[in-house]
């Protein structure tokens, strides 16, 4: 099974495809004929440059189709009570003693340096569909668990943020 997308995941990606496709091929393709042109390419940095740009571009739009093909549609809507994809979570740890805020997303959004957890994380898996006061298990790949209480959930509606490239 491939990422879970939303439909707005899935238009991002189109939009990406479409832009590396339409505008980046033309461009990488002409900077490869231009460095070509300058003579021997035995010591022609600019041609090996170009080559090798023009070749990443195919491997991300290789990259994004695969992604498109194997992807599983999900719904980004949730109960206005629920925590739900593109939510804003504060979540107390109660081990820690610490409270945090989330932001609930798609694997291809995840960032942690700016919160923003994956609905597959074992913390988005726990979270995901649970009401301000519950207390949830967070269950790790080794076993191990904890628990986190939720004490709010601010619903955040669609925002427009950027696929993550890898």
């Amino acid at each position: 099974m491939g990422e879970k997308l939303t439909k707005r995941d899935v238009e991002k990606i189109e939009q990406e495809l479409d832009h590396r496709k339409n505008v980046v091929r033309r461009e990488a393709i002409a900077a490869v004929q231009e460095a070509r042109a300058q003579g021997d390419l035995s010591e022609n940095f600019e041609y090996y440059a170009a080559k090798q740009h023009k070749n990443q571009n195919e491997s991300r739009i290789r990259y994004l189709e695969n992604m498109l093909k194997n992807a599983t549609i999900i719904s980004d809507h949730s109960k206005d009570d629920e925590v739900g994809l593109d939510d804003l979570v504060e979540v107390y740890f109660e081990d820690e003693d610490i409270t945090e805020t989330y932001k609930l997303v798609t694997s291809i959004r995840g960032d942690s340096l700016e919160n923003r957890i994956s609905i597959e994380s074992p913390l988005g898996k726990a979270m995901r569909g649970h009401r301000v006061g519950d207390q949830v298990e967070v269950k790790l790949e080794n076993g191990a668990s904890f628990f986190v209480e939720i004490k709010g959930i601010t619903k955040t509606g669609e925002e427009d943020e950027a696929i993550r490239s890898f």
